[in-house]
């Protein structure tokens, strides 16, 4: 059976960064923000997606919120305080969470409410405040996202989790530490020409290979920032879409997986087997393969992932993910697939519900050649976003196309 046709047809995108203080941007001087709520957040990017799909309130049938912690939002039922928020009370409304791929699983419940016919409209919004506890306590937050009885309570952190990786891919796959380190060079050059970005800070090689040890092998500039910030988009239906928008980008395929909880069971630690499974079934409901994609957002949460994701997404052999960077496959003049050409979770910045919905309104203004100069890939027809919970326990892969 054919699977209705879905589109993106509005998008919203709040600055990232710490918005928890007044701060003006180093490059845009003349912008300033209050300080900001996880309501306002949202508000932030709901209104701007309403506007660009030209559509009021009253369109909307449905929404669903990717909220990751009631710890960061400082509220619980935080899918009634948003739905309040941007005025849709009396529709129905649901949170969804599935912990750094909250805001994929959103759009990917949005897209289901619609194909499956229940509603035409919806929309789908994720927002989280980080900023306003310590980096200590946000981590341990996080870090509960591991195995309650055998890893959580021994101090594993997510970058104990992505250490293992790095650490594997290294003796397995003669991954190097300038490699690595490439990654992240990458994320920052691009980043840098983002005005919604965290971190708009260009870095070099040596910078990387001598920041501070966070979980060795990894250190600073491997890992991704805490971050606050909003993304929506609106979903619609095949006949409402085109009555919408002259520019509908159509998510033609949708992949999802999972991995065992703890990453002592996993037969190897050099790649996501959910993230493979995922694209493989992303892939096959598009009729694509690796090679069609112009442009992919990948879950880049420390430099290890990204390295990993190139593997498992088909855009260079098992194993070549650090020769992959290091020949600029992942840049937009390489020879490759572009990678992360917003800055990525380490640039962008990784508010855990946003971050998802982000990489969608992301890939949205590439076909429409809506990003800033200098990280505009010159011709995109078909995108690709992969969006990870935990390490690896749950996956979220969506191909785009106009």
């Amino acid at each position: 059976m054919a699977i209705p046709k879905v589109a993106v047809v509005g998008i919203g995108h709040s600055k990232y960064g710490n918005r928890g203080k007044a701060w003006s941007d180093k490059v845009d001087k003349d912008i300033t923000y209050p300080a900001t709520t996880i309501r306002e957040l949202a508000h932030e990017s709901y209104f701007p997606a309403l506007e660009h799909a030209g559509i009021t309130n009253k369109d909307i049938e449905s929404s669903v919120i990717g909220i990751a912690a009631e710890a960061f939002a400082g509220q619980g039922a935080a899918a009634a305080l948003i739905a309040d928020e941007v005025g849709i009370i009396g529709k129905p409304t649901m949170r969804v969470e599935t912990a750094c791929a909250t805001g994929s699983t959103a759009i990917r419940t949005a897209w289901a409410q619609i194909a499956s016919g229940q509603f035409d409209v919806v929309a789908a919004i994720g927002a989280e405040t980080m900023k306003w506890i310590s980096t200590a306590y946000a981590t341990e937050l996080m870090s509960m996202a591991g195995d309650h009885r055998w890893e959580y309570p021994y101090g594993i952190s997510f970058p104990t989790f992505y250490s293992l990786y790095a650490s594997r891919k290294m003796a397995v796959d003669g991954l190097t530490r300038d490699q690595l380190s490439m990654v992240a060079v990458k994320s920052h050059e691009y980043g840098y020409y983002n005005k919604l970005a965290h971190l708009r800070e260009k870095i070099t090689v040596e910078q990387a290979n001598k920041a501070v040890a966070i979980a060795l092998p990894l250190r600073l500039y491997d890992c991704c920032l805490i971050s606050d910030g909003a993304a929506t988009v609106i979903l619609a239906n095949e006949e409402k879409a085109k009555e919408m928008s002259s520019e509908p980008l159509w998510i033609t395929g949708v992949g999802c997986s999972s991995d065992t909880m703890r990453v002592t069971d996993r037969p190897n630690l050099t790649n996501l087997a959910g993230a493979q499974r995922a694209a493989a079934m992303a892939y096959k409901q598009s009729g694509r393969t690796a090679k069609d994609i112009d442009v992919a957002y990948v879950h880049d949460c420390f430099s290890v992932a990204e390295v990993m994701a190139y593997e498992d997404l088909g855009f260079c052999e098992r194993g070549q993910g650090g020769k992959y960077i290091e020949e600029r496959g992942a840049y937009i003049d390489g020879p490759g697939v572009p990678v992360n050409v917003d800055g990525g979770l380490k640039s962008k910045g990784h508010p855990l519900g946003a971050t998802g919905i982000g990489q969608v309104v992301d890939a949205y203004k590439q076909h429409f050649q809506m990003a800033e100069k200098g990280r505009q890939v010159p011709k995109v027809e078909i995108s690709l976003t992969h969006n990870v919970g935990q390490h690896g326990q749950f996956v979220n892969i969506f191909v785009l196309e106009h």
